[in-house]
C-alpha cells in the first residue's frame, strides 16, 4: 500500500492523498477516544473520505471547565455510499488502473468543524494508539492535496495560500453573481441575509455586497447564525426578520447549521418570506419535506448528473450485511423507526429484522433521479483514478515532472496527482414572485429622492417639476423638455406647447361683434347727421368736423379687428400704426372742434376777430398737422425697428404665446404719449370752455369724453403690463373699443337725442339759449 489519499468532503475541507513515511518518528498519544464510525476497505492506493454523514447537529454547551461532549448527530450517508460505489467500479475495471486497487477510509465530519478536524487527524494518523508518524513536526502534511465536492467558499481559490486544494464544484463567486442578477431580474431591491458563522458565510456575503454595490439592491440586515447554537441569539435574528420590511431573505448556510434555525422559525409564525437559498441547501430534500413553508424557495443548485447503479447499490445496504456498523443501524432506525435485531443501541424502539425493503417514501435517501452532490463525489473519485492511471502509465522521457521524468510506480507522491475544477451551477427553484422593496418604485413622472441617513433603496418619490419629465421607472432625475415642448399632466412625456394667441374663439368673436357693432353704430350716426345736415344742431360748430370725427371713430372700431388672429409681419405693423393714426386723427378733429367752440364764444366780445384765424381751412390745417406728426412718428418707427411677430415663452412657460413685439419700445410709448398729449390738450381747452353760455354748450360733452378717454388709457397701462398671453391683446382691444364708445356717446348721443326724439329743440333760438 504505497499511497494514502485523504478525501475530506466536509463543506470547507476536501480530498488529500498521503504517502507513508519512510522514517521512524516519535509516536503520537491520543488524548481521547475518537469514536468516529465509518467504512473502510484495503487497496494499493488508499483514499480518505470525510463526509457529513450526520448533519442535523445539536452542539452541547461549552463552558471550558470540563471536557467538551461530543456533538449529538442525526442524519444519512448516501454520499459516502457513492464513494464506495465508485471505488468498487474502478477496482473492477480492466481499463482504469489495471492490476491496482483503490482502498478507502470514510469518517464522519458531523457537519461541525471540531468533529471534522478529529476526522482529518484520524485519516492522517489512524485512530488507534499505535505509533503513527504522520502528525510529527517534520512531516510534510501540507503536501497532501485535497479534492472537495462541496466546498464553494471563494476564500479557497487563492492558489498561493491553498496550493494543494482542488474541487469539482464552482466557487461562490459565480453563485453571488447569479444571485445578484436574480434579485435584479425579479425587482427585489430590499433584501435580508442570514449566514452561518464560517468562512463560507463570510466570503459569500462579501461577494454579494460586491456584486450589488453598483446596483439598486440594498441590504436591509445581515444576521449570523452562531457557531455554538444559541436560542436567544436565534430569537434576536427572528425579531429582526419580523420587523423588517424586506420580504426576500438570502441564506448562506449549510443544511446542518440551518436545521435548528428553521426549527425555531416555525414557532415564531413569520409569514410572507421569499427564501433565496445557497447551493448548500437549495436541494435538501429533508428540509423541504420537514418545513412546508420552504415551498417556493429559489436558488442556484449544483449541476445534476447520472450515477449508474447508485439506486441498486443503496438497496444493498442493510443491517444484515453490515451487522457491526452503527451507521447502518442508525439509518434503519431513522427510516423505519425500529431497532434491527442485531443492534443493542435502541432499546426503546420496536425490533425489526433489518431486511426490510427500502421504499419510495424514503426519498431523502433513495432519490437518485438527479444526484448533485453525489455526482460530484462520483466524479472526484474518477478524477483521482484517472490521475493515478496517467501517472502509472507515463512514458519515460515524456513525463510532466523535472527533466520530463515520471513518477515511480511504487512510490507515487500526493503532490504528483493533479486534477482540475469542473462543473457549473444551474438555476433551480419555484417561480413565485413576491415584492421586497424598502420603497415602492417611483412611477414615470417622478424621481427618487434619497432619505437622509438611510440606504439608497429607501427613498421618496417626488413628482417632476412642470416642464420636466421622467419616462422610466425609478428615475434618478427629471429631464427638462425642449424649448417648444412642455410636460404632460403625468410628467411622463414632452408634448408640443399650446400655441396661444387671440384667435376667433369665444373671446375673439365677442370682441369682433362689439367692434363691428360700434362701427355700424357710428356709420348709422353719420347717416343721421348727413340726413339732418341742414338743421341747426348739426350745422353749429362746423358739421364737417363732426363728419371727420365719425369717420375716424369708424376706423378706430375697425382697427380693433386687426388685433384678432394669428400675428403676421404685416398685421403687426398695421395694427399699431393704424390704431395710432386713426386715434390721432380723431383726437385732432376733437381738438379742432374744441378750439372752434372756444373761439366762437370769445369772438362775441367787441374788438375780437379770432374767428378769422379759425376758419374751415385753418381747421383742416390743424387736423392735418396734428395727424401728420403721428404719421411721421409711425414712419420712423417702421423704418427703424418695426413691430414683428414673436414667440413669448417667458411669461407662461407651458405655452407659446404668439404676439406682436413692438420692436422699438421708445417708438411705441411715443405713439401712445402723443395721443395722450392731444387728449390732455383737448381736455384742458374743453374744461376752460365748460361755463360758456348756451343750452347746447358742446365743450361740456368734449370735457366728459376726454375724461373717459384719459381714464380708459390710464387704466390700460397697468392692465396691459400685468395681463398674460392673449389677454394682453384683449386688454388693448378693450381700451380701443371703450375709448371709442366713450367718444361716440359723449359727443353724439345728446345730438342724436334732440335730432330723433326732440326735434322741437333743434332750433337756433334754443341752442343759443333764447326763448
Amino acid at each position: 500500500m504505497s499511497l494514502l489519499l485523504w478525501w475530506s468532503l466536509y463543506y470547507p475541507v476536501s480530498i488529500s492523498p498521503l504517502t507513508e513515511a519512510t522514517s521512524t518518528q516519535p509516536a503520537c498519544s491520543p488524548q481521547g477516544a475518537f469514536e468516529l464510525p465509518g467504512f473502510s476497505a484495503q487497496g494499493d492506493f488508499l483514499m480518505g473520505g470525510i463526509f457529513p454523514l450526520h448533519y442535523r447537529v445539536e452542539l452541547p454547551g461549552t463552558d471550558y471547565t470540563h471536557q467538551p461532549l461530543a456533538a449529538l448527530c442525526q442524519g444519512a450517508f448516501r454520499w459516502a455510499q457513492t464513494m464506495r460505489l465508485a471505488v468498487e467500479e474502478i477496482n473492477q475495471s480492466e481499463q482504469l488502473l489495471p492490476n491496482h486497487t483503490l482502498g478507502y477510509k470514510i469518517f464522519d465530519s458531523c457537519a461541525t468543524p471540531v468533529t471534522a478536524l478529529r476526522a482529518v487527524l484520524a485519516v492522517l494518523n489512524g485512530h488507534s494508539e499505535e505509533q503513527s508518524p504522520m502528525c510529527s513536526g517534520a512531516s510534510p502534511c501540507s503536501m497532501f492535496f485535497q479534492i472537495s465536492y462541496f466546498s464553494t467558499c471563494s476564500c479557497l481559490s487563492d492558489r498561493q495560500e491553498y496550493p494543494t486544494f482542488f474541487r469539482v464544484v464552482p466557487n461562490d463567486d459565480y453563485q453571488v453573481k447569479a444571485i445578484a442578477s436574480l434579485l435584479q431580474r425579479f425587482g427585489w431591491k430590499w433584501i435580508g441575509v442570514i449566514r452561518e458563522d464560517h468562512d463560507y458565510g463570510h466570503f459569500a456575503l462579501q461577494g454579494l455586497k460586491r456584486e450589488i454595490q453598483n446596483t439598486d439592491v440594498c441590504l436591509a440586515y445581515d444576521e449570523m447564525i452562531p457557531k455554538d447554537y444559541s436560542r436567544e441569539r436565534v430569537l434576536q435574528i427572528l425579531e429582526v426578520m419580523r420587523h423588517s420590511t424586506a420580504r426576500v431573505v438570502i441564506v448562506f448556510s449549510g443544511e446542518g447549521e440551518l436545521y435548528p434555525f428553521l426549527k425555531e422559525f416555525v414557532k415564531q409564525n413569520i409569514t410572507g418570506t421569499q427564501w433565496v437559498a445557497s447551493e448548500a441547501w437549495v436541494t435538501a430534500n429533508v428540509l423541504a419535506e420537514t418545513y412546508p413553508f420552504l415551498d417556493g424557495t429559489i436558488g442556484f443548485a449544483i449541476r445534476s448528473g447520472k450515477v449508474p447503479g447508485l439506486r441498486d447499490y443503496l438497496q444493498t445496504v442493510n443491517p444484515r450485511r453490515y451487522p457491526s456498523n452503527p451507521l447502518v443501524q442508525q439509518l434503519w432506525e431513522a427510516l423505519y423507526g425500529c431497532s434491527p435485531s442485531l443492534s443493542p443501541s435502541s432499546t426503546l424502539m420496536p425490533p425489526c429484522s433489518g431486511q426490510e425493503t427500502l421504499l419510495e417514501q424514503h426519498s431523502a435517501y433513495m432519490n437518485t433521479s438527479s444526484p448533485r452532490v453525489a455526482y460530484n463525489v462520483y466524479k472526484a473519485v474518477y478524477a483521482i483514478a484517472h490521475s493515478l492511471h496517467n501517472l502509472l502509465h507515463c512514458q519515460a522521457g515524456a513525463g510532466p515532472f523535472h527533466n520530463r521524468s515520471c513518477a515511480h510506480s511504487t512510490n507515487v507522491h500526493p503532490w504528483q496527482v493533479c486534477v482540475n475544477d469542473l462543473l457549473k451551477s444551474m438555476l433551480k427553484g419555484f417561480y413565485k414572485l413576491v415584492v421586497s422593496v424598502c420603497s415602492a418604485s417611483c412611477a414615470p413622472g417622478s424621481r427618487k429622492a434619497v432619505r437622509r441617513g438611510e440606504p439608497l433603496c429607501c427613498f421618496d418619490c417626488v413628482p417632476c417639476d412642470s416642464g420636466k419629465i421622467s419616462n422610466q421607472t425609478d428615475s434618478i432625475d427629471c429631464h427638462e423638455c425642449p424649448e417648444d415642448y412642455w410636460s404632460n399632466a403625468d410628467g411622463t412625456m414632452c408634448i408640443p406647447k399650446v400655441v396661444e394667441f387671440l384667435s376667433h374663439d369665444a373671446m375673439g368673436i365677442a370682441l369682433t361683434v362689439i367692434a363691428v357693432v360700434g362701427a355700424c353704430l357710428t356709420v348709422s350716426i353719420l347717416a343721421v347727421f348727413l340726413h339732418h345736415r341742414t338743421t341747426p344742431i348739426v350745422r353749429v360748430n362746423n358739421s364737417e368736423l363732426s363728419f371727420f370725427i365719425l369717420l375716424s371713430l369708424t376706423l378706430c372700431f375697425l382697427c380693433a379687428l386687426m388685433f384678432i388672429g394669428e400675428p403676421t409681419s404685416w398685421s403687426c405693423m398695421l395694427r399699431h400704426t393704424a390704431f395710432s393714426i386713426t386715434f390721432s386723427l380723431c383726437i385732432s378733429c376733437i381738438l379742432g372742434k374744441t378750439l372752434v367752440v372756444l373761439a366762437a364764444f370769445t369772438a362775441a366780445r367787441p374788438g375780437n376777430n379770432i374767428m378769422k384765424w379759425l376758419g374751415p381751412k385753418q381747421q383742416r390745417v390743424i387736423i392735418f398737422s396734428c395727424t401728420l406728426v403721428q404719421v411721421l412718428i409711425c414712419a420712423a418707427w417702421l423704418m427703424a425697428s418695426p413691430p414683428y411677430p414673436s414667440k413669448n415663452i417667458q411669461d407662461q412657460r407651458s405655452k407659446i404665446i404668439l404676439e406682436c413685439s413692438v420692436g422699438s419700445q421708445l417708438a411705441f410709448w411715443c405713439v401712445l404719449g402723443y395721443i395722450g398729449l392731444l387728449a390732455c390738450l383737448c381736455f384742458i381747452l374743453a374744461f376752460l370752455a365748460r361755463k360758456l353760455p348756451g343750452n347746447f354748450n358742446e365743450a361740456k360733452f368734449i370735457t366728459f369724453s376726454m375724461l373717459i378717454f384719459c381714464a380708459v388709457w390710464i387704466s390700460f397701462i397697468p392692465a396691459y403690463v400685468s395681463s398674460p398671453g392673449k389677454y394682453t391683446v384683449a386688454v388693448e382691444i378693450f381700451a380701443i373699443l371703450a375709448s371709442s364708445f366713450g367718444l361716440l356717446f359723449c359727443l353724439f348721443a345728446p345730438k342724436c337725442y334732440i335730432i330723433l326724439l326732440k326735434p322741437e329743440k333743434n332750433t337756433k333760438q334754443h341752442i343759443m339759449g333764447k326763448k
